[in-house]
């Protein structure tokens, strides 16, 4: 009997609750239409549907404030006189916690309902949902597969690993948002279908309290209105709870139902899932408008006016959008350098292209001077420089190499390092110790020095590599103050040999770091929280990888805005100051020619002290490279390897000095030996006679008398030079000893090579073999007497061995050789000189 007058005392105190709070609605519906109180309540249950349908009209999220939370239907209320559908607000700040997780049926439909009612009350493209379920797995979202498809609704988080990278994007969203600053910002919906571990919890409750700036809303299930242990508290959160048959609403963040703060008195009947035909209809109309949004075009990371901005402070572009909002990187003191890692075909080159571009249309050429290097296929920087079709160029590039050779990368960076030492100077000058406070007439340009494929250049442990890494460090410590900025671009970071033990001194100084897919490890050695899924994201950390700065961010593919690209390359380059030269082209693939060399065609008669032009050498200026033949001992030329190469390097050499010397003032004698030089030494004859010098064309036996005769007595000839294809040809007759003289040609050879010089003769010869060539000097112990080498597919051991070099770096290829001066201690890389039409590639064939 007691339990039940207890059951009585709560029914009857409940219907006088409900009773008060009816009189209240009726009071305030009055005040606020000014029409007297109906007299029943079914009449407050018809106009509260009125004004829900209303809220939710097509034409509502049009008219509703920006930063207004949305009305969002959850169900029915139930009165005794009828039912009204019930609203609640989400987003601008507003949550909503479940008491049951959506393993209880209804609370997984409640959650799809939400989801696909606030997508369909707000602008498309205005809402981006991400779910958690790791109690069901994901089965909670698998109805709304069509929102996936369209791009509307992300991957679902089961894993602690994924929650965490769920939420690291999440926070990440929720900066950017606050920084920007403004209403219309994308709203992301964060679908919590089971409460995560009480880490991640406690990340998503401070999601709830970071406000409406943020742009985040929460729907978490599973949290109950009084959660065990000493769980966060939820922020602007309202709560449902769910009984046998109903849910009960609690009171929503600033608008209660009543003054008892016990929510809604009356029952909700929750809604049924929509049917699928609505859910692809809606995917559908959605998916248009985000493939509206996710359209990126390089228009959208250029300025509206060209030139305007200071580069004194630093350099700013736009590289892409994260969400709908533009993302702004910099060069500047927190920033000096970027590393950017992203496998092949990750999109490592377009995303650089669109930075240079940006950089190229805010800054004049005299604010900012690229410096770029490719080490790959030679396709990353082409359209920079001028070619036979198209004369246009970037004027902002200084320096650009092409399918560059480590040797020309380390050019660069040697030149850089000169760079910083005159800036370093005029600082000193100027009692400076930064870029910005140079005085205006003494500003200099800043540099940004991009190498893409980089572990190239640092490829092996050889003393090229080291070189290199030791001025990617000093460059990377002392570029910030200088204004010169190092863009290292590869596939992987990790396993380069040169790099071990200095890795994290020299990519300590990268504060940016950009992970295209595949390039996560750029980020450093942690857990992967945001990644790049997709060809044209990029995750971009401005910490040097320390997590929690993650942000993901979309870029536009420059080649598919060819055309555009290239009117604003043209628009770039026509408005160039008045006589701004082109930049300096290294074409790693490209042959060279004598007759292209403008050092070869500036030659006249009357040098004192002719030289021969032997092909172009690796450097940033492209200088053409020669040998002065003096009257020291030793001033010959030996060009030495089995490529048919040797044969047009010789051509252009004797070519070269004819161009040097008066008419009839010079006499040449050429032997050719082998027969792959047969018709280019008819051609260097030809070109010879043309000049109007004699010309002496003779064979084995001829070269030995007259090897004999110039050894024997030089005299003053003027000058002679004594041209001879293939020497190693020559080997027998050399090797025979005159019965009177009792000498051989060897003797002769030898005793012409350290005399011959001071008396004007000269021999150029081409020797197959390495140990030909050692043989007919007489050992090592005369390898000064030929002090002019061009050495061409030489094993670099085999060369420095018989050049008495430790440390030698050289790597033969078909289009190469080295160039060595034994008198200078010079080397130098160089691209060899060979007749027009001739590939020296064709010959490995």
């Amino acid at each position: 009997m007691g339990r039940l007058a207890s059951a009585y005392g709560q029914a009857v105190t409940a219907h006088r609750r409900a009773r008060d709070r009816w009189i209240r609605a009726r009071a305030l519906l009055d005040r606020l239409a000014g029409q007297p109180v109906p007299e029943r309540t079914v009449d407050l249950v018809a106009r509260l549907g009125r004004l829900a349908a209303g809220l939710t009209a097509p034409t509502a999220p049009a008219t509703r404030p920006p930063g207004e939370p949305a009305p969002v239907r959850v169900g029915d209320a139930t009165t005794a006189d009828g039912r009204f559908p019930l609203l609640l607000p989400l987003g601008a700040g507003r949550h909503l916690a479940i008491s049951a997780d959506a393993r209880d049926p209804r609370v997984a439909v409640l959650l799809r309902v939400l989801v696909l009612r606030l997508l369909a009350t707000t602008p498309p493209g205005a809402v981006r949902v991400v779910g958690i379920d790791p109690a069901a797995l994901g089965a909670t979202f698998l109805p709304l597969r069509p929102l996936r498809e369209a791009g509307v609704l992300g991957a679902t988080a089961t894993t602690e690993a994924e929650i965490g990278a769920l939420l690291d994007a999440a926070e990440a969203h929720a900066r950017a948002a606050q920084q920007a600053d403004r209403d219309d910002h994308e709203l992301l919906l964060v679908v919590a279908a089971s409460v995560p571990a009480p880490r991640e919890l406690a990340r998503l409750a401070a999601l709830t309290h970071a406000g409406p700036a943020a742009a985040v809303c929460v729907l978490l299930a599973g949290h109950p209105a009084a959660p065990p242990g000493p769980a966060a508290p939820l922020g602007a959160t309202t709560t449902l709870r769910l009984d046998e048959r109903y849910a009960w609403v609690g009171d929503p963040p600033g608008h209660p139902f009543g003054d008892d703060g016990t929510g809604l008195a009356v029952p909700v009947l929750l809604d049924g899932d929509p049917p699928q035909e609505a859910v692809r209809s809606l995917a559908g109309r959605l998916a248009a408008a985000v493939r509206r949004d996710a359209a990126l075009h390089v228009a959208d990371l250029l300025p509206e006016w060209r030139w305007t901005e200071s580069a004194r402070a630093g350099l700013r572009t736009v590289v892409g959008r994260a969400g709908r909002e533009p993302v702004t990187l910099a060069f500047d003191d927190a920033t000096p350098h970027w590393l950017v890692g992203g496998r092949t075909g990750a999109g490592k080159t377009v995303f650089l292209v669109d930075v240079l571009y940006g950089l190229a249309a805010r800054y004049s050429p005299a604010d900012l001077q690229l410096w770029l290097l490719d080490f790959k296929e030679g396709v990353s920087f082409t359209e920079f420089v001028p070619t036979e079709r198209d004369p246009s160029f970037l004027p902002h590039a200084r320096t650009v190499g092409v399918e560059s050779d480590r040797e020309y990368g380390l050019a660069v960076l040697r030149e850089l390092r000169r760079e910083l030492g005159r800036r370093a100077e005029e600082f000193k000058r100027h009692g400076i110790t930064k870029l910005a406070d140079l005085p205006a007439d003494a500003a200099v340009p800043r540099i940004v020095t991009v190498v893409d494929e980089f572990h190239v250049l640092l490829a092996g442990n050889d003393r090229l590599a080291r070189e290199a890494v030791d001025l990617l460090e000093e460059l990377a410590r002392k570029g910030r103050s200088y204004g010169v900025h190092l863009v290292l671009a590869s596939q992987s970071t990790t396993g380069v040999e040169a790099l071990y033990g200095r890795a994290e001194t020299l990519f300590g100084q990268f504060a940016l770091r950009v992970a295209l897919p595949g390039g996560e490890a750029v980020l450093g050695p942690r857990a992967a929280t945001v990644t790049a899924g997709t060809v044209g994201t990029a995750v971009v950390n401005t910490a040097a990888g320390a997590p929690g700065a993650d942000l993901l961010v979309r870029f536009p593919d420059a080649h598919a805005d060819a055309r555009q690209v290239a009117r604003l390359r043209y628009e770039l380059w026509d408005d160039r100051p008045e006589g701004w030269p082109p930049p300096a082209v290294f074409r790693g693939y490209e042959p060279a020619h004598l007759e292209d060399e403008p050092a070869a065609a500036a030659l006249r008669p009357g040098a004192r002290r002719p030289s021969v032009l032997v092909g172009r050498t690796v450097d940033v200026a492209g200088s053409p490279a020669r040998f002065a033949l003096d009257a020291g001992p030793g001033r010959h030329l030996a060009v030495v390897g089995t490529a048919a190469t040797g044969a047009h390097v010789l051509r252009a050499a004797a070519l070269s000095l004819a161009r040097q010397h008066a008419p009839g003032e010079a006499e040449f004698v050429l032997a050719p030996l082998v027969e792959a030089a047969d018709e280019l030494a008819d051609e260097t004859a030809a070109g010879i006679k043309a000049a109007g010098h004699p010309v002496t064309v003779i064979d084995a036996a001829g070269l030995r008398g007259r090897i004999g005769e110039l050894a024997a007595d030089p005299g003053q000839r003027g000058r002679t030079y004594l041209v001879v294809f293939g020497v190693d040809a020559a080997g027998a007759t050399l090797a025979r000893t005159d019965p009177e003289t009792f000498r051989s040609g060897h003797d002769d050879l030898r005793a012409l090579l350290r005399q011959g010089p001071g008396h004007g003769v000269h021999l150029l010869g081409w020797w197959r073999g390495l140990r030909r060539f050692a043989d007919d000097l007489g050992g090592s112990q005369n390898r000064d007497d030929v002090a002019c080498l061009v050495a061409l597919n030489v094993p670099g051991a085999d060369l420095g061995l018989h050049l008495g070099v430790t440390d030698l770096t050289y790597t033969p290829r078909a289009d190469r050789a080295l160039l060595v001066d034994r008198h200078a201690q010079r080397t130098a890389l160089i691209v060899p000189f060979v007749r027009p039409g001739y590939r020296p590639e064709d010959e490995e064939r």
